[in-house]
């Protein structure tokens, strides 16, 4: 790949993680740049392909786009692919409320990464990540998005509560990055 591979993100906490989780090893040099692309509805790989195709017209190369979904199983799946506007109406305090109704409050955090060479006519290539959880009050920094009311399986703390290491190994983010990065070592052959 002679050209870096964009990363299509205005969010410098979501570049972060993902530099992080990435490594210095990945093959490709990776660059964000802030791109305004429609907000689409659907299912969130249909989001991801369109976004990402829409995204390498506009760059004219290869990109990466990430979407991420938080889907409450009491609200079979919703707010999924609609979580940032749900969370910049509600916060993390009004996202816990939403589910004070029901008894069930697991949900599964998903994140999907799509890749496109740049060419139109080639198909986008997803990876996705999930972990499975439950939601509660807020606990923690409130400095990245929903972190705070997403306790995952297994763990006593929220995402917003753990070191980042911690979060790191097990996040669906982190999922996903890895699908993306095997992608790149063992099928492209960098």
């Amino acid at each position: 790949m002679s050209r870096p591979l964009v990363f299509v993100t205005g969010n410098a906490k979501k570049l972060e993680e993902v530099v992080t989780i990435l490594g210095n090893n990945f093959p490709a040099k990776l660059v964000s740049q802030s791109v305004d692309l429609p907000e689409l509805q659907g299912e969130i790989e249909d989001i991801c392909k369109k976004k990402c195709l829409e995204a390498a017209k506009i760059v004219q190369g290869p990109v990466l786009v990430e979407d991420t979904c938080l889907c409450f199983n009491a609200l079979g799946g919703l707010p999924g692919p609609y979580i940032k506007w749900f969370l910049e109406k509600l916060g993390p305090e009004g996202l816990s409320k939403l589910l004070t109704g029901w008894e069930d409050k697991t949900a599964t955090a998903i994140c999907t990464i799509a890749y496109s060479s740049g060419d139109q006519n080639e198909d986008v290539i997803l990876f996705q990540g999930q972990t499975t959880g439950k939601i509660v009050e807020p606990r923690g920094t409130r400095i990245f998005g929903w972190d705070p009311c997403f306790l995952p399986d297994g763990y006593d703390q929220t995402y917003a509560e753990m070191p980042k290491s911690e979060k790191n190994k097990i996040s669906h983010r982190t999922k996903a990055v890895e699908k993306l990065r095997t992608y790149f070592t063992e099928k492209l052959n960098f």
